[in-house]
């Protein structure tokens, strides 16, 4: 895990739902927001592969933003927010593994064969023979 703390920009708004006052003249929410293709600490293919796997969470401006409002602290929030957005990265810079086409063994084959033909039987005897 990269630290590109140092790259992160962020804004604070007022949290959202009950709280009364404090949520009223508080502002607890904190949204991180990164510039992707602006940052020095990735190279241009895991940057492409962040843009594409994070797509929905990049704006229009090519920032990735995600926002936080779990605690009741700014500060709670910011390092939850950090935390967050590097967990996000890291599990968009991993490369699925590529599947290998496999084909049913010969047993496989046999048993699905024979599973087929009892039920068949099995619905066969359920008619009614004149």
């Amino acid at each position: 895990m990269r630290d590109f703390s140092k790259e992160l920009q962020f804004k604070t708004s007022r949290s959202s739902g009950a709280g009364g006052q404090n949520v009223n003249k508080v502002e607890t929410s904190v949204t991180v927001l990164w510039n992707v293709s602006g940052s020095a600490f990735f190279n241009d293919a895991q940057k492409a592969l962040i843009s594409d796997k994070l797509r929905n969470r990049i704006n229009a401006e090519g920032m990735l933003f995600l926002t936080v409002s779990e605690s009741r602290t700014q500060l709670m929030n910011k390092n939850k927010a950090i935390e967050k957005i590097m967990e996000v990265v890291d599990k968009a810079l991993i490369v699925p593994k590529k599947r290998f086409a496999t084909k049913p063994s010969k047993g496989q084959k046999q048993k699905r064969l024979d599973t087929k033909k009892k039920i068949s039987e099995k619905k066969e005897n359920r008619r009614f023979k004149f």
